[in-house]
């Protein structure tokens, strides 16, 4: 595109590279202020994230006995905190979740580990798993005769 100045005369319109890469580098510096301050973490999100995964993993170990005809269990690791489906790797949970677990007498080892198992008709050995963090508290509970897996806020 050319244009015309005061003298009649044609130049070419445009940036000069000087201030393509002034631009640049302000970019480049704005991008790097945005990435070193990391990602921005909530711990009601975080908390909300776990008792997902808590829920999500007694209703896979429910379905999974009911189409297998067996007996599966979920073990929660207190210390951890984590849980295991069947034996398989434990997930772990967000830092900065506290977790306590209520189950049956024969599905818990002292004050650290407990389970919560469901039977090939589905129904469960019941119980319920408190996850806290951030202030705020959300219970994940399993009924004995159903196996139905129930998340409650504040509860």
């Amino acid at each position: 595109m050319t244009s015309r100045n005061k003298k009649g005369r044609n130049r070419d319109a445009g940036f000069t590279l000087v201030e393509v890469l002034v631009v640049l580098a302000v970019v480049g510096l704005a991008l790097g202020v945005v990435a070193l301050r990391g990602p921005q973490r909530s711990p009601a999100l975080d908390l909300r994230a776990a008792a997902g995964t808590v829920a999500e993993t007694l209703r896979l170990a429910r379905s999974r006995a009911v189409a297998g005809n067996r007996t599966v269990g979920v073990a929660f690791d207190v210390a951890g905190p984590s849980l295991r489906l069947d034996g398989a790797t434990p997930r772990g949970l967000p830092p900065g979740i506290a977790m306590a677990v209520t189950a049956t007498l024969g599905n818990t080892a002292g004050g650290r580990l407990g389970a919560i198992q469901f039977a090939p008709d589905g129904s469960s050995s019941g119980g319920r798993v408190v996850l806290q963090g951030g202030g705020r508290r959300i219970q994940v509970g399993v009924e004995w005769l159903t196996g139905r897996v129930s998340v409650a806020d504040g509860a």
